[in-house]
């Protein structure tokens, strides 16, 4: 997991105008909130917030607070970022004040490594899950969960449950739900008599 520092300021007003006003400033208002936190307003120079969330962990970044008064050098992430529909531009943002020995609840997108059998015999791959949930202490964080579908025949899946995961990290999602699958007929041996 990476980790990434970001530069943050109080503000003390908020509403609609003000927003509009940060964000033609190239400036993005947030939310920081966390257990035992009120939630803190807080505004983020878009650059910053783009550099925060770059690279493989995304919005998993650990991210450092840079600024922020009583918020300087605590350790935060993404929970949810607003974007403009048509421009896909930063809305808005809410950070997580996070403990470092606290586990927590995070999406992790999935990657499929190799070729598999099936899809060489004629199949198609059908990724159903694109990501997992799980939960973890911060530092352990992946930035992605590899699964090997070189074995994956047609007709065959790959559940939950089967999904080999590095030490102290738990899977939440249902153990029989299928993440990927090879659909398609398997080859008859012999052709039906007519």
């Amino acid at each position: 997991m990476q980790q990434k520092q970001m530069n943050i300021e109080l503000r003390t007003k908020t509403g609609t105008g003000i927003s509009r006003r940060l964000r033609t400033a190239d400036m993005i208002p947030g939310v920081v909130y966390g257990k035992g936190l009120d939630p803190i307003t807080v505004s983020i120079k878009n650059r910053d917030l783009q550099e925060a969330i770059s690279g493989a962990g995304g919005q998993n970044n650990l991210i450092t607070l840079i600024g922020g008064g009583t918020l300087d050098q605590n350790i935060a992430i993404v929970a949810d970022i607003q974007r403009d529909p048509i421009k896909r531009t930063f809305k808005h943002v809410d950070l997580h004040r996070i403990n470092p020995n606290e586990k927590l609840r995070v999406t992790v997108p999935v990657v499929l490594k190799g070729t598999a059998i099936g899809v060489k015999e004629g199949g198609l791959l059908d990724l159903a899950h694109h990501e997992l949930h799980i939960e973890c202490l911060p530092g352990n964080i992946p930035d992605c969960i590899t699964i090997d579908v070189s074995d994956l025949k047609i007709a065959h899946s790959i559940h939950v449950s089967e999904i080999p995961l590095p030490e102290g990290i738990v899977l939440l999602d249902q153990p029989k739900i299928p993440v990927v699958s090879v659909l398609g007929r398997a080859k008859e041996d012999a052709p039906a008599a007519a």
